[in-house]
């Protein structure tokens, strides 16, 4: 296995360890356990627990923007994409990320480097969206006069929902927060919700 090859291991299996223990409660130990190796071998590759968090998060953020990009890119209207982009963020849809993302929000307040991971994380979302928002409103496909602001909006709900529906299991249904989805993401393109699902 290549350096590169070991560090992407590691990397992996420290983001699945904070999934699973929490930011909080991580030790060198459980990487290293889960992988079968020993301490020294992480500690060679990132020396310090801090900088492991630190790749760990960066690890994660890249992973995430790369498959951002490629809802993004697809084929399909903006309408069809956008709807896509945001059913994967949004706690209803396939990302893992929301206990990790939570974890490093709150480690973020105290470590710069993770509110680095973090802001480029959220600014390239916002960018993502707002492009998006403005390619469908040039092909006529809806109507928005401000698409960063209603990146703006999207995301802060969408996040805030994240929180409470990981931190609150089962205080909302699935289909509540779908439904109430879906009536932002129509109202911010001046349409209707039955019109934005027959679009997409």
């Amino acid at each position: 296995m290549s350096v590169e090859e070991r560090r992407e291991e590691l990397l992996r299996a420290a983001v699945e360890q904070i999934r699973l223990r929490g930011l909080g409660a991580l030790r060198i130990a459980d990487v290293a356990s889960a992988l079968g190796v020993s301490n020294a071998l992480v500690l060679y590759h990132f020396e310090t627990k801090e900088r492991l968090v630190a790749a760990a998060f960066d690890y994660a953020a890249q992973a995430d923007l790369a498959h951002l990009e490629k809802l993004r890119t697809r084929k399909g209207s903006a309408t069809a994409r956008l709807w896509a982009a945001i059913k994967w963020y949004a706690p209803t849809g396939p990302a893992k990320g929301w206990v990790l993302w939570i974890e490093g929000w709150a480690a973020s307040l105290r470590e710069p480097t993770l509110r680095e991971v973090a802001q480029d994380l959220d600014a390239r979302w916002k960018a993502a969206i707002t492009e998006l928002v403005a390619e469908g409103t040039a092909a006529r496909e809806f109507t928005c006069p401000d698409p960063e602001a209603a990146a703006w909006r999207l995301t802060a709900l969408l996040d805030g929902l994240g929180v409470q529906m990981t931190s609150y299991r089962g205080a909302l249904t699935r289909r509540s927060m779908e439904a109430w989805i879906e009536e932002a993401l129509a109202r911010e393109l001046g349409t209707t919700p039955e019109a934005l699902h027959a679009a997409r």
